[in-house]
């Protein structure tokens, strides 16, 4: 009961500061979307417009990120008795596909002015317009990428991350689109389209990160090694352990899931045994808060357990 009721008051929190996060996100990305569009439209600038594309992207991503976090975080039912976390994860990996198509459409786009250029048609050279909104939409991205960085990591939402790094991925786009736009206004038009071509992969180079992550937490992937030495750490210093003979652990979205076998002295009782196992599984709980299913089992130390 307790347990359930520490569950359900974290999925609140979680949910409550997912979705502040995400209507930022997206009140942001409508605003600068609109203005780097008109930018782009403007001053002629085939940079700023798929830069303005990836930012209207995001919007359609942040999304993805409230359902999955929302689905989530829903308690655990009978046909569901380990949650749903993984459902993040299957967000993410959506989130990577909608950047990938992305990345690709707006690659696609600057290829295409870039070969017309190098046959001999003139390029529209970029106005200042498009240089300021490159400025603005830097500086804006960057700070939602840290903004929402912060969020994910106090919450250890997988989604949210990959919506951050979305951010990053478009501030980094913001700066090959101010390099092309420059470059094209300095005498050298081909540029603006090669900034594009740019973007495109830094775009496909979030996409395959956000992808790979998911998957790992899909795939029962361990955690990482200083984790597992910290947890080793924490069960030793319980009296009555005299060692440790297995310890796995194993990603369920964003949450961990430990499986604990301990040694202990042969002479003890059942109830003593049970007592020590019981100090193991709050101690790891209470110092590893992602930890959301711990079972430990007692072995007598007599015995080599391999």
């Amino acid at each position: 009961m307790e347990h359930t009721k520490k569950e359900t008051v974290n999925n609140t929190n979680e949910q409550q500061i997912a979705m502040r996060v995400s209507s930022v996100s997206i009140f942001v990305n409508i605003a600068l979307s609109l203005f780097k569009l008109l930018a782009g439209i403007f001053a002629h600038s085939g940079a700023m417009i798929s830069d303005a594309i990836h930012s209207a992207s995001d919007v359609i991503s942040t999304v993805v990120v409230i359902v999955g976090v929302n689905m989530a975080n829903k308690k655990s039912d009978k046909e569901h008795q380990y949650g749903h976390e993984r459902l993040e994860c299957v967000s993410s990996i959506l989130l990577a596909g909608l950047l990938t198509v992305t990345g690709v459409g707006i690659g696609i786009s600057g290829i295409q002015k870039v070969i017309s250029g190098t046959s001999g048609e003139d390029l529209m050279i970029p106005g200042v317009l498009a240089l300021i909104a490159a400025v603005v939409s830097l500086v804006v991205k960057e700070w939602m990428f840290w903004y929402t960085r912060a969020a994910a990591k106090k919450i250890n939402s997988g989604a949210l991350m990959a919506d951050a790094w979305h951010h990053r991925s478009d501030a980094l786009s913001s700066i090959g689109a101010f390099v092309g736009i420059l470059g094209a206004r300095i005498g050298y038009p081909i540029l603006d389209p090669v900034a594009s071509v740019v973007i495109c992969l830094f775009i496909v180079k979030a996409s395959v990160d956000i992808f790979r992550d998911a998957i790992d937490k899909m795939v029962d992937r361990s955690c990482d090694e200083e984790t597992i030495a910290h947890m080793r750490e924490v069960i030793q210093e319980v009296t009555g352990v005299i060692r440790i003979d297995v310890l796995r652990t194993r990603l369920f979205g964003s949450k961990m899931y430990v499986d604990i076998e301990i040694a202990a002295d042969d002479s003890i009782t059942l109830k003593e045994a049970h007592a020590i196992a019981e100090k193991v599984h709050r101690s790891v709980e209470r110092n590893f808060e992602d930890v959301k299913h711990c079972m430990v089992h007692v072995n007598p130390a007599s015995e080599v357990w391999k």
